[in-house]
């Protein structure tokens, strides 16, 4: 396993301090299908297996199923709640989120952010307290041409950092890099694709890690924390997080989790980057 942040052994967070993003990175093979069809069944509304049922492909009905049943399982772990006691709405743009409790939630606090994301098998998740965390996952092998349309929709200044990297595997993953990071925090802003990918731009080491951020027109936070992960050889992870101004509360680390959420193995401790943007010092 890679990963391009500090890693420790998993501690528990002290009394006192903020929660840490919790990140849950499930393979479609973690959950046997008919295993995956009992908990749809069970626990999801009747409009996720309204959708369910429309794929024409067992294979992308299986990948919803697998990512709508992680959504569930994770979000009840951590809201101290029942599956399928959770509501869940879209925002005007699509984005979900969890229905607000009055008098906040059985294991504490009020709110919960959350944002999914699955590519080839994959599904990833992100879970957060504070604020907004955004997630992207991809796979390196895609197709040649499919990248270049990709990267033609990116800043000026990253196009030229893609066009450095020699033709094949190293300017299709300079190309992914840029893509999981964008799509992350487009989704943490809860814009999709309606954020023109020209209008921001990140600058990357060659290696990993993300070494400056130019953000859009309008960014209603001065800075982001932004993490790259490669937790199984091949598959590309981004997140994204707003920071505060100053503020002590906002999480500075993250809790990488592999497989469902039902196994009892610790997760990965990493250490988000420090903060990047205009308001950074």
């Amino acid at each position: 396993m890679t990963l391009t942040a500090t890693e420790r052994p998993y501690a528990a967070a002290p009394a006192g301090t903020t929660a840490p993003v919790k990140i849950w990175l499930c393979p479609n093979e973690d959950l046997p299908p008919d295993l995956a069809s009992v908990l749809a069944k069970n626990w999801l509304d009747e409009e996720e297996r309204r959708t369910a049922g429309q794929f024409l492909f067992e294979r992308d009905r299986r990948q919803y199923l697998v990512a709508h049943t992680l959504v569930r399982r994770a979000l009840a772990l951590e809201a101290g709640l029942a599956e399928a006691e959770l509501v869940i709405w879209r925002s005007p743009r699509g984005r979900p989120f969890l229905r607000p409790l009055p008098g906040g939630l059985p294991r504490g606090g009020g709110h919960l952010d959350f944002n999914l994301s699955h590519a080839n098998g994959y599904n990833l998740l992100g879970i957060v307290r504070r604020h907004r965390v955004g997630v992207d996952v991809e796979l390196l092998g895609r197709d040649a041409q499919a990248l270049g349309t990709v990267a033609s929709t990116f800043a000026a200044e990253e196009r030229e950092w893609v066009a450095r990297a020699a033709p094949g595997r190293d300017r299709d993953r300079r190309v992914l890099r840029l893509w999981t990071l964008k799509e992350a925090y487009s989704k943490a802003r809860g814009l999709g694709l309606g954020l023109p990918f020209d209008e921001f731009a990140f600058t990357l080491a060659d290696g990993s890690g993300v070494t400056g951020f130019r953000p859009p027109p309008g960014d209603p936070f001065a800075r982001w924390r932004f993490l790259e992960l490669e937790p199984v050889p091949d598959v590309l992870v981004a997140i994204a997080v707003p920071a505060d101004t100053g503020g002590d509360d906002e999480p500075a680390a993250l809790q990488l989790h592999h497989g469902f959420p039902w196994a009892r193995e610790a997760p990965h401790h990493i250490d988000l980057p420090e903060p990047l943007g205009p308001g950074a010092s």
